[in-house]
């Protein structure tokens, strides 16, 4: 199974310091809806895990972060291609969970769905808790400079790290490659 697992925010829709609150602010990076839809076609599964603490600081509820992600599987089958499991931990900063990145409880989630090793997979993020998260179970991380990326280049990235300009890119390395 060739499976790719995406960070949200910043990588595949622009983020916000105020939190992407609503469907109407959930706003596709060009070129990213396209780039999934893409590995779709070429046989990749493309999961997705998110950080989503705006759900613990009551800035929106689930089923808010529901309809973003009905509207990203929407947009992404619109273009012939589908968005395969995401998960998200809804939990504050400070709420001592194990699924909040850079722990690897989401990440772990998705092997376990699949029923794969996570060994040498991609884990593609704009921030180091995302390369730190990919790192604790041996996948390799990836840096887009969309969302914090950029900010994230300034930092002493962990041994390996792959980067790229965006997801679609990164699609075109997969697909071509």
């Amino acid at each position: 199974m060739k499976l790719l697992i995406l960070d949200r925010d910043g990588v595949i829709n622009q983020d916000s310091d105020a939190y992407i609150k609503s469907v109407e602010e959930w706003i596709p990076i060009p070129g990213s809806i396209e780039a999934i839809a893409q590995l779709s076609k070429a046989g990749w599964t493309v999961a997705v895990a998110t950080n989503q603490s705006g759900i613990a600081r009551g800035y929106y509820d689930v089923a808010t972060l529901d309809a973003m992600h009905a509207r990203l599987r929407e947009l992404v089958a619109e273009q012939g291609g589908e968005v395969g499991l995401i998960v998200y931990c809804p939990h504050g900063p400070d709420d001592g969970c194990s699924c909040r990145k850079p722990k690897p409880g989401m990440l772990q989630q998705i092997a376990a769905h699949y029923g794969v090793d996570l060994a040498q997979r991609w884990f593609v993020g704009d921030s180091m808790g995302d390369l730190d998260a990919a790192l604790a179970v041996d996948l390799q991380p990836v840096l887009v400079k969309t969302g914090k990326g950029l900010k994230t280049l300034s930092k002493t990235l962990p041994a390996g790290t792959l980067i790229f300009e965006d997801l679609a890119a990164v699609a075109r390395e997969l697909i071509h490659n």
